[in-house]
């Protein structure tokens, strides 16, 4: 996702304070006092209590008069996107069809800093209700390094876009297997620039594969990336890449002309 510029006289100060102490909720800290938030956003105190007050008479948070939790309302904002964005639009026939020809569970994610976002999600038709990969539903925001929708949206960048995000963003371990060094992730993203796909095996999660691939429109340009998420006692490696590949990238090229 692209920032868009903007003038300095322009710039609303106030609510770019509020959005950052609005975003400084996540699955690591559900709720959130005074201290915290300040802590999260490099506020004062006072200002995160201020905005956090704010907040909560505006109906997006709700409080026991000391934590501040995220409430309902803030859906709305997730709801509308889905309800009006194009892209979600156009891919959500395309995962479900492949959903119901394979069983398996397919996504659409964007880049959107260090993270990558889920922004269309398929049925599971006769898969096991158990969604596999911890967090997988519409809106999750999981880290880019380890992921391989991260890793084909992250070879899309330009080398100078690459580098800036390989010094800006922070490699955290989440299983055994995840790349936390900065050389050899760069080795494995000019490995998925060339192969135009990526493998990742247990790096997010263990026990769960993920496979995915570019999505381009007709200009080239990476738009999204589609995976696949199966659990190697159903699927091992070589059948994702032999049975399941193909599919993805032929999806792939049947969505090109809408994007």
């Amino acid at each position: 996702m692209t920032t868009v510029p903007i003038a300095k006289a322009d710039f609303i100060e106030g609510m770019a304070k509020g959005m950052a102490v609005l975003e400084s909720f996540d699955t690591e800290r559900q709720r959130l006092n005074a201290t915290l938030a300040a802590q999260r956003t490099g506020l004062t105190r006072a200002a995160a209590r201020r905005h956090l007050l704010t907040l909560a008479h505006l109906g997006y948070l709700e409080t026991d008069g000391s934590y501040f939790w995220l409430a309902p309302k803030v859906l709305r904002f997730s709801g509308s996107y889905l309800a009006s964005a194009r892209l979600p639009r156009v891919l959500q026939p395309t995962l479900n069809r492949l959903a119901a020809q394979t069983q398996q569970s397919f996504s659409a994610v964007v880049l959107d800093g260090s993270e990558v976002v889920i922004v269309a999600r398929s049925g599971v038709y006769g898969a096991p209700s158990r969604v596999l990969a911890y967090g997988l539903h519409l809106g999750a925001r999981l880290p880019a390094h380890p992921t391989s929708t991260g890793r084909v949206l992250l070879a899309a960048l330009p080398p100078a876009q690459l580098t800036a995000w390989l010094k800006a963003c922070s490699l955290h371990r989440l299983t055994p297997h995840t790349i936390t060094q900065v050389g050899p992730l760069r080795q494995v993203v000019a490995k998925v620039r060339r192969d135009d796909y990526c493998l990742a095996v247990e790096e997010h999660e263990l026990g769960v594969h993920a496979l995915a691939v570019p999505l381009r429109n007709l200009q080239g340009d990476t738009v999204a990336a589609l995976n696949v998420v199966a659990s190697p006692k159903q699927v091992d490696e070589g059948s994702l890449q032999r049975d399941l590949l193909p599919l993805l990238q032929e999806a792939a090229r049947e969505l090109r002309g809408l994007l």
